[in-house]
């Protein structure tokens, strides 16, 4: 059985009155990519937020390649190994690609041609090398989603969190996304990955989790999700009839 790298348990974020996520506990194998679906405003990306490190839970703990964690700090997971993505790609758009991935890699390195080294390497890695002078302004929509998964992928992680990388994507642009997200699980980062296209997250995932209204609906692999009555009904519904289509 893999090694458990990532465990979050019992993880509650409110604001005010409002229970975004309740009592919700995922775990992460190493070499695992774990998908995260359900309905606009489930709690996903709150979730990320929290084990990233951008908000502080309210409750729960996090365990994280043998650390427990009860307040959790974006500056301390990143530097642990949680790399993430943002659901609006942010890239600086006067900064060249190239210079926009570096900042990733000055988490680990304060020398800047070893901060470049890294940058070409990643961006070699996910199709971006011939890019790599342009403007981050001038990039379409797919290259500045991966032109951000470039970014988090220099910061050196153990475990990248995805959000949505797909959004937005043509049919044949999400293969390609696909196939650099095997590619990243292949180079020994372990994944977590919110993302509606169904046919992405049925083909990525070796399990998922299906979160409803803060809490966790069900839980298992792409195959047992897909049967189960319950999310069939609240979230799947004519998605799993148009992808079976």
């Amino acid at each position: 059985m893999s090694e458990i790298i990532l465990n979050a348990k019992n993880m509650t974020m409110r604001f005010g009155g409002l229970t975004a996520v309740s009592d919700v506990s995922i775990y992460l194998k190493k070499g695992e990519i774990l998908g995260l679906i359900g309905a606009n405003g489930a709690g996903k990306t709150t979730f990320f937020n929290m084990i990233s490190g951008v908000l502080t839970p309210s409750d729960g703990t996090i365990e994280f390649k043998g650390e427990t964690i009860s307040r959790p700090r974006s500056y301390q997971m990143a530097r642990l190994g949680i790399g993430r993505t943002y659901q609006i790609c942010q890239p600086f758009l006067n900064m060249s690609v190239l210079d926009n991935t570096m900042v990733g890699a000055f988490l680990r390195t304060s020398s800047v041609p070893k901060a470049e080294e890294k940058a070409l390497e990643v961006l070699r890695q996910i199709g971006l090398y011939e890019k790599r002078d342009t403007a981050g302004g001038n990039l379409t929509l797919p290259e500045r989603k991966r032109m951000e998964v470039a970014r988090a992928l220099a910061t050196d992680p153990d475990v990248l969190l995805l959000d949505e990388v797909m959004a937005g994507l043509n049919p044949t642009e999400c293969e390609e996304t696909i196939e650099m997200i095997r590619g990243i699980r292949e180079g020994g980062i372990s994944i977590i990955i919110i993302e509606h296209v169904m046919k992405a997250i049925m083909n990525l995932s070796d399990r998922i989790y299906v979160l409803d209204q803060g809490k966790i609906m069900a839980e298992g692999t792409p195959q047992e999700i897909s049967r189960n009555p319950d999310v069939i009904k609240s979230y799947l519904g004519e998605k799993r009839h148009a992808q079976n289509r």
